[in-house]
């Protein structure tokens, strides 16, 4: 039977969506134009990766506790129009002949700090919305909309780029984003917030001492010590960031060798990376179904072992239709299975984190992973211009065979994690729902939050 999430998950999913697809028509529009219009080099080409995702990386760590103590929904429209107004600035700088490689690098930063702030926001934001039972179904769609939006947007996007130009995706990319700001207005619902302790309360804190406990409390790492303090979102984290890294590293490279090396054109780049999309759209989908019939430990298991073995592929990647199929091949397997293997992260990743710590948690989570991708993007950049972009990508598919050692074991999944959850939260700590004004009457004061029924038949 299909769970009914709600209208107001209909309308998150709705914006989610249209934001999803925006960002994928514009696929790889950054590394094209810089090789296609500006002729960047291969090192220049990962450095402009590189450089946005450490420096937003840096400035998101100071997102999470910020995050966390305001509504979500306001921060994610906030967030939505900085992306819109910084990425419509690039097809304008265009027209008027202006545009260069230091506004790609701002772009690239300013968009990518205000992604990492929306990301938080939105999943603390699911986390209220959806009742625990139903988090696997609703990261599933997400994900499943996330794989289609993958395997439409970039032969779109390349099919776009020979009609009128490079710049049109980003310019797309910047609408979708705009749309996405009115969608999430359009919810009507309850918010969530975790207060601010106020330092200046005698009650609770009757000197420096306590004060200067409670901002390191909400200091930058609190997010990487919630994460470290549960065995097995320890071992997600690291196998996810890594197996993320090694796998990003290789993109900017890919772009090398298929549009500068193999002079592969604009909508065979994007066929290459949007065929195999279709594998991811129908792994989301079977997720929950796997889930059911063999438990979240072994799908999670297998999965995450198979999407560590096929990049190896890549290292047989050449010229022409042979080149072109056997990206395909080997990006559809591999996104076959992350596209089982996300949702059920995403889903473990909710249930093990302390409500009120949810923000914080995944900004810092999704900054490290930044952070990490960053650096090794300038890495592999650099070990690209020493031996060849097609060696550089070997390279980091050997080293993706021994990520699946970090993976959860058994004995860590067994782990009570309701007992991290209450370890966990500080004492006395509760997360206040901001309800709206529609919602108010008739319900119940305080942080506590009852399980709701199911709305009528919605969108979602």
């Amino acid at each position: 039977m299909r769970a009914r999430l709600g209208r107001d998950f209909g309308r998150l999913w709705a914006a989610y969506a249209v934001s999803t697809y925006g960002t994928w028509i514009a696929f790889g529009a950054f590394p094209l134009i810089a090789v296609r219009v500006l002729h960047a080099s291969a090192f220049a080409v990962s450095l402009l990766e590189a450089a946005g995702l450490a420096v937003a990386s840096v400035a998101a760590f100071s997102l999470g506790p910020w995050v966390e103590r305001r509504a979500k929904r306001p921060v994610m429209i906030a967030m939505d129009l900085v992306r819109f107004a910084v990425l419509a600035s690039v097809p304008v700088a265009y027209v008027l002949g202006v545009l260069t490689y230091g506004q790609l690098l701002v772009v690239s930063v300013v968009s990518g700090t205000a992604g990492i702030a929306f990301g938080a926001a939105s999943g603390a934001y699911l986390k209220h919305l959806v009742r625990g039972e139903h988090l696997l179904v609703a990261n599933g769609r997400f994900e499943g909309t996330s794989w289609a939006a993958t395997a439409a947007g970039p032969p779109l996007g390349g099919a776009l780029i020979g009609l009128v130009g490079p710049v049109v995706t980003v310019l797309a990319d910047a609408v979708s984003h705009l749309l996405s700001a009115l969608g999430v207005l359009r919810i009507r619902g309850s918010d969530v917030a975790a207060p601010r302790p106020d330092p200046t309360d005698r009650t609770d804190r009757t000197d420096r001492t306590d004060r200067a406990q409670w901002m390191r409390r909400a200091g930058l790492l609190g997010g990487l010590r919630i994460i470290l303090r549960d065995r097995v979102l320890r071992r997600l984290f690291l196998n996810s960031i890594l197996v993320g890294g090694l796998i990003m590293a290789t993109t900017p490279l890919l772009a090398v060798l298929l549009l500068g090396h193999y002079r592969f054109t604009a909508w065979q780049y994007g066929l290459a990376f949007g065929v195999p999309a279709l594998g991811g759209f129908v792994g989301a989908r079977l997720s929950a179904r796997l889930v059911a019939r063999h438990g979240r430990y072994r799908v999670m298991t297998v999965s995450g072992r198979l999407r560590s073995f096929f990049p190896l592929g890549l290292a047989f990647v050449g010229p022409g239709v042979p080149g072109l199929l056997t990206v395909i091949v080997v990006e559809g397997l591999l996104i076959t299975c992350m596209g089982v293997f996300n949702p059920v992260h995403a889903t473990e990743r909710l249930r093990r984190t302390p409500v009120e710590h949810t923000a914080r948690v995944l900004s810092t989570w999704s900054a490290l992973s930044r952070l990490l991708h960053a650096v090794l993007m300038v890495v592999w950049g650099l070990l690209a211009t020493l031996t060849g972009p097609l060696a550089a990508i070997t390279v980091s598919g050997v080293l993706l065979l021994a990520t699946p050692l970090l993976l959860p074991r058994r004995a860590d999944w067994s782990a009570d994690a309701a007992a991290f959850v209450t370890a966990a939260a500080p004492a006395g700590a509760a997360v206040t729902p901001l309800v709206a004004p529609s919602a108010a009457a008739g319900s119940r004061s305080g942080f506590r939050r009852r399980p709701r029924r199911a709305r009528p038949p919605g969108p979602g």
